[in-house]
């Protein structure tokens, strides 16, 4: 893994900022709308509008991959992954179609949907049969 120090640094403190808003304007929303699920939805598209802001402005038309900008890294990478990671699959997707590949854009919604969906399910599951839940 040929990452820097530096590259961390901008990494770990735009993920940390992400995580306290996504926390921040997830309990707001729970609390004026009455549930925690309004909370990650709200979350989940402001950070998919971000993410794509920020992308719009670094990423070059016709240009493909991902820029390794120290900015790139703390809003992108830190900001945003750290905020809701529904953005950084949003971002991925599009990329994949922006570079062409429509059939592995459409399977990584339907895998990301059908497998992380099952994996909640089935870790939850397998607590509850322990008897780990009261």
């Amino acid at each position: 893994m040929n990452t820097s120090l530096f590259a961390l640094f901008f990494v770990g403190l735009g993920g940390g900022v992400g995580a306290v808003i996504r926390h921040i304007v997830s309990t707001f929303v729970a609390r004026k709308l009455g549930h925690g699920t309004f909370g990650i939805l709200a979350v989940n598209v402001t950070g998919c509008l971000l993410i794509g802001l920020v992308a719009g402005f670094f990423m070059e038309p016709g240009v493909t991959g991902s820029p390794t900008e120290p900015m790139w890294l703390l809003l992108v990478v830190g900001l945003c992954g750290g905020y809701t990671t529904v953005s950084s699959f949003s971002l991925q997707t599009l990329t994949l179609l922006r570079e062409g590949h429509g059939g592995p854009a459409l399977l990584n919604i339907g895998a990301s949907l059908a497998l992380c969906f099952s994996a909640a399910v089935i870790g939850f599951s397998l607590i509850y049969s322990v008897g780990a839940m009261p």
